[in-house]
């Protein structure tokens, strides 16, 4: 029996799997349903289980044959704090929480390719299927590494594959080199001196300090940056005064927002502007300022050996529907710790079209299950052309 049939067999109960994922959305480091699942179905397929990496990862380590090379497949688990609006029989029970950016689809994909091989045993070789917790901004890649995931599972390379809306269920995307920026975080205060609004003269006002401020944010993109270089910078909260107070100048203002980037080099540099234009602000209006920059997650790149075994297995599985040009995303991923462990490659695979726009992270946004055994196919060719 060929992949594809074998392949198609499982998918009933693949999708099945994916819609009981989606109606029980877990947030993350709290995937204890979801990783019970999972550490339950690797077990049943005769794989070696370790739990509890990353409080709730799993990763499953198959062995077969007498090879000595080892690669790492990477799905997440966890769910936004978010409400689904879209109409669907398997729609979240979870009332604020949803599977709104495909973990459900990426976990069915990685178990449906985890019972293939380990029926076919197709390779020869170790392969880890790591199952992280936590990717929505809450560290879990971070700290499975912390935890030691690449002394307990050494990996030769680690592959990650995310959905992508847009392009086609037979489509995939393998590109060498940045595929999403770095996600990094800024606060700024602003420290006036607080009066009565019709004596702005007694006082130091922080607003106004702000205003400038904000005005002049994406000077740092737009004057500073070379132009070559992507790069975002966004402030996206603002908190200041009283609603209810509309004749108080407050002590205060704080602005807090995002940065990405990349490479390393504009990275720094869009630490050290933020902050020079808060401080140099500050000097104009005689007023004190705090400034903050927490570094999240680093850019995802492609190493060009991984790519390049990536790309073999994604022709062998999708012809030429495999696109080596594609535009890399602002958006970040913490695949890019287990990067920095191993060379690494992270794939964008078909989701179909937008349906009425629902993009990632939107309250209409579903996993196409019709790209279920695109994914498992890639995963299952990409082990055993590997570890051939």
């Amino acid at each position: 029996m060929s992949h594809p049939e074998k392949i198609s067999q499982d998918l009933p109960f693949l999708t099945s799997l994916r819609h009981n994922l989606h109606a029980h959305p877990e947030l993350g480091f709290e995937e204890e349903r979801t990783s019970g699942i999972v550490a339950t179905l690797l077990e049943e397929a005769g794989i070696t289980v370790h739990r509890g990496l990353g409080k709730t990862g799993v990763v499953g380590t198959l062995q077969v044959g007498n090879g000595t090379r080892r690669i790492g497949l990477r799905a997440d688990m966890d769910a936004l704090a978010m409400p689904e609006k879209g109409k669907r029989p398997y729609k979240s029970t979870i009332p604020g929480k949803m599977h709104a950016c495909g973990h459900d689809g990426h976990t069915t994909m990685l178990l449906g390719a985890a019972r293939q091989l380990a029926a076919t045993r197709g390779f020869s070789g170790i392969v880890h299927f790591i199952f992280q917790p936590a990717e929505e901004g809450r560290g879990g890649a971070k700290r499975m590494v912390e935890e030691g995931l690449f002394d307990l599972f050494p990996c030769d390379a680690v592959y990650g594959l995310h959905n992508m809306p847009g392009l086609d269920v037979d489509e995939m995307a393998v590109v060498e080199g940045p595929q999403l920026a770095s996600s990094d975080s800024w606060r700024i205060t602003f420290r006036g001196t607080g009066t009565h609004g019709a004596k702005p003269h007694l006082g130091k006002d922080p607003i106004t300090a702000a205003a400038t401020f904000l005005s002049s944010l994406q000077t740092i993109i737009g004057r500073v940056v070379d132009p070559l270089q992507p790069a975002v910078v966004s402030a996206c909260s603002l908190q200041a005064g009283d609603p209810k107070a509309l004749n108080v100048i407050p002590d205060t203002v704080e602005i807090g927002g995002t940065a990405r980037a990349y490479t390393p080099e504009v990275r720094d540099q869009l630490e050290q502007e933020i902050g020079r234009l808060a401080q140099g602000t500050a000097a104009m209006y005689g007023i004190a300022v705090d400034y903050q920059f927490e570094r999240r997650i680093p850019p995802v790149v492609n190493n060009p050996d991984a790519t390049a075994r990536a790309l073999k297995a994604a022709t062998a599985v999708f012809g030429e529907k495999v696109l080596t040009r594609f535009p890399p995303s602002t958006a970040g991923d913490d695949f890019a710790f287990f990067g920095q462990n191993a060379p690494g490659c992270y794939v964008w695979l078909g989701n179909g079209p937008a349906i009425d726009g629902a993009l990632h992270h939107n309250t209409a946004y579903d996993f196409n299950d019709d790209a279920i055994a695109s994914g498992v196919a890639f995963w299952t060719t990409l082990v055993e052309q590997e570890l051939e």
